[in-house]
């Protein structure tokens, strides 16, 4: 008669040896400190730059009227250090995401930034110089306009991204890319904002640019665009004395209204020369010039640091720009070309326009410069598509090896 064993066989460990758990948390440890990309470090070390520099620029251009009017002479600059403080970390935690993330959060982020446009139209909506685009919570107040332009960049990547097969014909090129523009560019327009109005249409241009639209397709909103600005600027008195005003040759006529801040602008600029007053010896911010640490901080920049100061600002945009349109250049999926191109027009662009109001080739709009101008929204907006772009450079494909040229000597004797 068999005898049956009662034994129980041997179980097989329930977790893999020491030395194999060892070699696994070296593994996962290696890829948080793994190398990055040429274009994570461009992108970075100049956001992070561009962000201290504006820090010291608001603190220069605000203690001395804050110190008039009675207040601590550091309030401005806390209140953007605090921002910068929850919007650099959470650049370098958005680098961490994977790209599967940014494409399902384009959507509901789309959604959200334009429903939270739309509270300026509300009880919570704050109106300033005739526009109606911020809303105050709890004595703290925030432009919704600033997180509409990187919610549209990642929705039209998407969009465009799943119709990349499609898009040589118009209708698929156009539809849904451009009625959902219109609707987020009116939202905007709701509170009579045209300056952020323009860089929402110019990161659209960008995000069918960079999709590989044929040319003539754009043509399409340009026209739009064109006709809607003409519209808009002949509807209302406030924009077309700012345009006239910047048309006029005769600048004393409109000294006191309408050329006052962009005359005191030119004139902090030419006063700096090349190497500037110093730091902290702007004679404009002494309650001159309006929007000193705003719109109008380029004009403190040239005044204390002069031309020297302004290439320095001008080299570091340049540098985002390169790390920008590397990633557009290595990527292979059209998701990250799209969005990677137009985060890059954006911040570029709008650096330019900022730049180029100060300096009287455009007439006054608006628009902050890119990390360094003083505002909260403008700052939290700008860093995190920066981590969206960082994201997009720990995703590239790698470099291919540089072939290596055998030199004379490595050639095989002639026999």
């Amino acid at each position: 008669m068999p005898v049956t064993s009662t034994e129980t066989p041997p179980q097989a460990p329930s977790a893999d040896p020491p030395e194999r758990r060892g070699l696994a948390a070296r593994v996962r440890l290696g890829a948080v400190f793994a190398p990055v990309s040429s274009e994570f470090l461009l992108i970075a070390s100049t956001a992070l730059l561009l962000t201290g520099f504006g820090l010291v620029m608001i603190l220069s251009a605000t203690s001395a009227t804050a110190t008039a009017a009675g207040q601590q002479p550091y309030d401005a600059v806390l209140k953007q250090a605090v921002f910068a403080v929850i919007g650099i970390p959470l650049m370098f935690i958005a680098s961490r995401l994977p790209l599967s993330f940014w494409k399902k959060a384009a959507w509901p982020g789309l959604i959200a930034a334009s429903a939270l446009q739309l509270l300026v139209l509300t009880p919570l909506g704050v109106e300033n110089d005739g526009n109606r685009n911020w809303i105050s919570i709890g004595g703290l107040q925030a432009q919704p306009a600033e997180f509409l332009k990187l919610a549209l960049a990642l929705w039209l990547g998407t969009v465009l991204f799943r119709k990349q097969a499609l898009l040589g014909k118009w209708r698929h090129a156009l539809i849904p890319a451009l009625p959902v523009t219109i609707l987020v560019i009116g939202t905007d327009l709701a509170g009579g904002d045209l300056g952020t109005a323009m860089i929402l249409f110019v990161v659209a241009l960008a995000g069918l640019f960079f999709s590989g639209v044929k040319l003539r397709i754009l043509l399409v909103p340009l026209t739009l665009s064109a006709a809607a600005v003409g519209f808009l600027a002949l509807n209302s008195s406030n924009r077309m004395a700012r345009i006239m005003s910047f048309l006029n040759p005769d600048t004393t006529a409109c000294y006191y209204n309408e050329c006052y801040q962009s005359l005191h602008g030119i004139w902090g600029l030419a006063g700096g020369g090349i190497l500037g007053l110093g730091l902290g010896n702007s004679k404009e911010k002494y309650d001159w010039l309006p929007a000193a640490a705003n719109d109008y901080i380029f004009a403190i920049i040239g005044e204390e640091l002069g031309l020297v100061g302004c290439l320095v600002v001008l080299a570091l945009f340049t540098i985002f720009a390169i790390g920008a349109f590397h990633i557009v250049r290595r990527s292979n999926d059209m998701f990250v070309r799209v969005v990677a191109g137009a985060i890059g027009v954006w911040v570029i662009g709008q650096a330019l326009l900022n730049i180029g109001v100060v300096l009287r080739l455009f007439p006054v709009l608006g628009v902050p410069l890119p990390f360094v101008s003083q505002g909260g929204t403008s700052l939290i907006s700008v860093l995190l598509a920066s981590g969206v772009l960082l994201s997009f450079a720990r995703n590239l494909p790698p470099k291919p090896a540089a072939r290596r040229t055998a030199a004379p000597d490595d050639a095989d004797p002639i026999a």
